[in-house]
């Protein structure tokens, strides 16, 4: 079985080749792009709203920028970071727009929206997870996604949710922090 970072090695050289493909207008590459990008982006956009026509309304969004600004990305990141970052700001600046903080600061997590499908833990782990990950703060919640279930640097974190690096670290350490205080509490240890 290859290992995680041969495995994203890889996607980004299958990604980097659409990408240079769609630069040139290729359609086909376009569509390709599009059927890699739409279930990933989806996951990821629920942990910002539960609103699906939004999800729907900015992948398709971000897939148009990538399609009209394809020679902008300079190959300093992955693919996938760009096209994360600006689902992410997207997002944010949709949801700025349409509802107020209040509403998109709080997003109810499912079960199933954090554990990566390949990972075999009972259903009562998953729970008892899932409790622990909707008690930290929405920021939080992100960046374990986006460092343990997407597989992204601290560096592309950053990137993604234009913030400074020692913000994803200090995010990263509180909320596994967090997480260390609240799942034994949750199983009455």
């Amino acid at each position: 079985m290859e290992d995680k970072t041969t495995i994203l090695t890889a996607r980004n050289t299958a990604d980097q080749k659409l990408l240079t493909r769609v630069m040139a207008h290729d359609r086909d590459a376009f569509r390709d792009l599009y059927l890699a990008y739409h279930r990933r982006l989806s996951r990821f956009l629920l942990r910002l709203t539960r609103k699906h026509e939004l999800i729907e309304e900015v992948i398709n969004d971000t897939l148009w920028v990538v399609w009209k600004q394809a020679a902008s990305f300079r190959n300093e990141s992955q693919v996938s970071t760009w096209i994360m970052g600006i689902a992410y700001r997207r997002t944010l600046k949709a949801l700025r727009k349409q509802y107020p903080v209040s509403e998109y600061n709080s997003v109810e997590v499912e079960d199933s929206m954090l554990i990566a499908p390949d990972i075999h833990i009972d259903e009562e782990n998953i729970q008892w997870i899932m409790l622990g990950l909707d008690q930290l703060p929405l920021e939080q919640r992100l960046v374990l996604e986006l460092a343990y279930d997407m597989g992204h640097s601290c560096e592309e974190i950053a990137e993604i949710m234009e913030c400074p690096v020692n913000t994803v670290k200090t995010r990263l350490f509180h909320a596994r922090r967090k997480l260390r205080d609240i799942l034994p509490q949750l199983a009455g240890e």
